[in-house]
């Protein structure tokens, strides 16, 4: 299923949205590598692959499928509520407003599904994530103490929806 039939301009580019499949893994998984200390394994995101409120974003040059993935947004959809669990960007492609298409991407889904809210947690060094957020109108909301391990905490971030 596509999550935006049509491509979307960002930047100097044209990009498309489409749900992971598993040939996406190895692809999600070098760029989730490089992105993160504690990155998720395979099987974690072939389990998210299966839950059925779960739901992986992948954003590829407009062009196919056989274009390469350059980020992705694993989200569930709980109670009324969209949780980002995942956002990152390849490396060669972060400055260029891949993030920025992506939250935006989940926001409408969220408004779409009639969500109350969208939550994350994002690390505390995180600026660039933080700021990210910030400018979409999230709000520090709560901290997770060392939920990063090696005593990183995890901010989190809530934005409320307006209903109607």
């Amino acid at each position: 299923m596509v999550a935006n039939p049509g491509a979307v301009h960002a930047g100097a580019g044209h990009w498309t949205f489409t749900e992971m499949r598993p040939q996406d893994l190895r692809q999600v998984l070098a760029i989730e590598r490089s992105s993160f200390a504690n990155p998720w394994s395979s099987a974690l995101f072939l389990q998210e692959l299966r839950i059925p409120f779960s739901r992986i974003l992948v954003v590829r040059p407009a062009g196919g499928a056989d274009e390469p993935i350059v980020g992705y947004l694993c989200r569930w959809f709980v109670a009324d509520e969209i949780h980002v669990l995942n956002v990152a960007v390849h490396l060669a492609h972060r400055g260029r407003g891949i993030g920025t298409l992506l939250v935006g991407e989940a926001l409408r889904e969220a408004k779409r599904r009639r969500a109350d809210a969208v939550t994350l947690e994002v690390r505390r060094s995180n600026e660039a994530g933080r700021r990210l957020y910030a400018s979409f109108g999230f709000h520090e909301v709560g901290v997770r103490r060392n939920y990063y391990g090696c005593g990183e905490d995890a901010l989190i971030m809530r934005l409320a929806l307006p209903r109607g």
